[in-house]
């Protein structure tokens, strides 16, 4: 019964959206090329929303939902094609069957909205379309995409990738990957002087591809006015505010995936012992299809294996299985869809409480002058025999399969601290605010969360910023927001800090590798265009990580990375005393600026080799979106690092570039009548 009430609900919503008066579907692009759609139903404004984020972007968003239809090897080849199995191997498709009608009847309508809406421009522009046949997408068929993408936001792609290669991450692998991650801030009236509330939003996302943000303005009749950044594929924002609310997310890393062990039948490998017996696994195989470079299709058959623990992975340690929330989760749309539709902190409060999204911390702020930052995650409730947190479990017991998830009432939280203000950097849930305001983590032992407790550079510096501030104006705002300084005591993972703690009279190889050493062991911390200091730290941290444990002390790593770094300046640049503006380069196009931060620096820029010796930021300072909220409602200012537009042809390609390099942002509104005597394009999509 429930699979044909979804197949009706499919051919119900065919007809429904077959029959949409686009005409009545308005888009308006500000100067900045920025979308703000007005429909009469949240479903029709999606519609118009999947159609201006196409005109902008068609290449990526077809990426969301082309696993689920088993087509990504025929665009991608072998990248394109695991992404193909791992749909099946998760059974992505089967959590969208089986959790369908766990959507609510409002945000469906508004899935049908966008797809009808995915679907319109495709037939439109077949051109554009990248697998042939690949089109009309159905619900299920996003569904099945969406569910894909929580697995990601669940670290399945982490224990996937442990488990294939047989290699765990150590601890210093993992810390070391927190070091890019994001920022969030929030200030109450009582501590800022304009007596405005103030949020931060700063996620520290790629600057490109499929998780890199858009910016977009999504309008109904039905009470929806909600401008923010949604990933490729997003019906709506999953970050930013509408005319009383705003939040944004940061990483969090609570341990949300149990991984088992199981015992294999020494006689039998298609057994493994559970509860006192053998267990046969489910078994099955599936076609793949994958286009080479020649353009010639192959197809690959690749084994799929189940157990009562979830799908098994064999490698030289054994077989494991393992399970995740996503395997029953598509109900995450609901809740941010919700989020969005709030107009106080109760409805916000309700829409948190579905406990559907399945990590990230939230930070909150509104008009009412509430802030509110959460530790949020669905994290197993570990509380039978023998279950573990960050570790491997015996698979042998379905005991350890009877799992449901720590309450929200039992989750970290602080909702209107009295001192004013709340920050997360990725860091410890226990140091979230001051210091007389902060959780105690002895009264969190109810539950293991598994939480990897750690504070970084950001938090320390962060700490560091506020540490005498009892009041502060927006220029303090932004010099916390912009800061580029690392703390004194600036900490790696990796130990790339040794580098400070060496003295020239202890190391071996200092006559070599002087100019190098000198530079950075008299740089200020402080990552400046023109900082020189910043350019030779920059190199020599990405060769110390580079070299990775590989046996070597910490000192040997270190006289490898500056030989290494040595060998870099005089190849590239012939001579020590670059800038960090010689180095890191923001490009796109023929565009080529300077951009200040580094990595784990609050205003942080995470960069890759790029061309002639340089390197191209890739992660780090991504859309930012600073809110003000009073009792007239909120102000708003936004960025991105190149444009709204991956149209390289286009003028949106690159025009936010230089705003983005000169830490500046564009005013932006939720006001129709502004917009509509601003706009630079009004129309109708097709």
């Amino acid at each position: 019964m429930k699979a044909y009430l979804c197949t009706f609900g499919l051919l119900l919503s065919c007809s429904i959206w077959a029959q949409i008066d686009v005409g009545q579907i308005d888009i308006y692009r500000d100067q900045y090329g920025v979308p703000h759609i007005y429909g009469a139903t949240d479903g029709a404004a999606a519609y118009g929303l999947a159609w201006a984020h196409a005109e902008d972007d068609f290449e990526t968003i077809q990426y969301t939902f082309l696993p689920s239809k088993g087509l990504m090897g025929m665009h991608a080849g072998k990248d394109g094609v695991i992404m193909d199995y791992l749909v099946e191997l998760l059974r992505c498709r089967n959590t969208a069957t089986n959790h369908i009608n766990d959507l609510s009847a409002e945000v469906l309508k508004v899935i049908e909205g966008y797809v009808a809406g995915i679907n319109a421009y495709a037939k439109s522009f077949p051109d554009e379309v990248l697998v042939k046949n690949s089109f009309p997408m159905t619900v299920l068929d996003y569904l099945t995409g969406y569910n894909l993408v929580i697995h990601f936001f669940s670290d399945t792609g982490d224990i996937l990738g442990e488990l294939l290669s047989g290699k765990n991450k150590s601890a210093q692998e993992e810390m070391e990957e927190k070091t890019i991650g994001s920022n969030a801030f929030a200030f109450s009236r009582n501590i800022m002087e304009h007596k405005k509330t103030v949020l931060n939003v700063n996620t520290h996302q790629p600057l490109e591809g499929p998780f890199s943000w858009y910016e977009a303005h999504i309008n109904s009749d039905e009470g929806w006015n909600l401008l923010g950044g949604l990933f490729p594929g997003s019906p709506f924002p999953m970050i930013g505010t509408n005319e009383h609310l705003g939040w944004t997310h940061t990483y969090n890393y609570p341990d949300l995936i149990d991984v088992y062990q199981l015992k294999i039948n020494p006689k039998n490998k298609h057994q493994y012992w559970m509860d006192g017996k053998w267990v046969s696994f489910e078994e099955s195989s599936v076609k793949l299809k994958l286009k080479t470079k020649m353009g010639l299709t192959i197809k690959v058959k690749k084994k799929l294996i189940w157990s009562a623990f979830g799908p098994v992975i064999k490698n030289k340690k054994g077989s494991f299985a393992f399970y995740s929330n996503a395997f029953e989760n598509i109900a995450s749309i609901d809740e941010w869809y919700h989020m969005g539709k709030a107009k106080n902190w109760n409805e916000f409060e309700a829409a948190l409480k579905m406990m559907t999204v399945p990590r990230f911390n939230v930070m909150y702020a509104d008009c009412d002058d509430r802030i509110f930052w959460m530790n949020n995650g669905l994290v197993p409730e570990r509380a039978s025999k023998g279950q573990r947190i960050n570790g491997v479990m015996k698979g042998e017991s379905a005991e350890l399969l009877q799992e449901t998830y720590v309450p929200y009432e039992a989750l970290p939280k602080l909702l209107d601290p009295p001192h004013g203000y709340l920050f997360n950097t990725n860091n410890t849930p226990f140091n979230s605010a001051h210091k007389a305001d902060n959780l105690q983590e002895s009264d969190f032992t109810d539950f293991q969360f598994g939480f990897k407790e750690s504070e970084n550079n950001r938090s320390a510096r962060f700490m560091q910023l506020m540490e005498s501030k009892k009041s502060l104006n927006m220029q303090d705002f932004f010099s916390i927001k912009y800061d580029i300084q690392y703390p004194d005591s600036l900490w790696t993972p990796s130990g790339a800090n040794i580098v400070f703690k060496t003295a020239k009279n202890s190391y071996a190889n200092y006559n070599k590798y002087k100019q190098v050493f000198d530079l950075i062991q008299g740089w200020d911390k402080r990552a400046d265009t023109t900082s020189i200091g910043a350019a030779q730290w920059a190199i020599y941290y990405n060769r110390f990580l580079g070299l990775g444990g590989k046996g070597l002390s910490l000192e040997e790593r270190m006289d490898k990375a500056l030989k290494a770094t040595d060998k870099h300046l005089m190849k590239y640049f012939g001579r020590y005393d670059i800038q960090l503006k010689d180095y890191q380069v923001h490009h796109r196009g023929d565009k080529r600026l300077a951009v200040p931060g580094l990595t784990d620096m609050i205003a942080a820029m995470t960069s890759a080799p790029f061309e002639k010796g340089t390197a191209k930021p890739m992660h780090g300072e991504s859309y930012i979106m600073i809110l003000q909220y009073s009792n007239d409602g909120v102000e708003i200012e936004t960025v991105l690092p190149y444009g709204n537009s991956r149209n390289e042809y286009g003028p949106h390609y690159t025009d936010q570039m230089e705003m983005y390099a000169r830490q500046e942002r564009k005013k932006m509104t939720l006001d129709r009548a502004l917009i509509e005597k601003a706009a630079s394009s009004h129309y109708h999509p097709k």
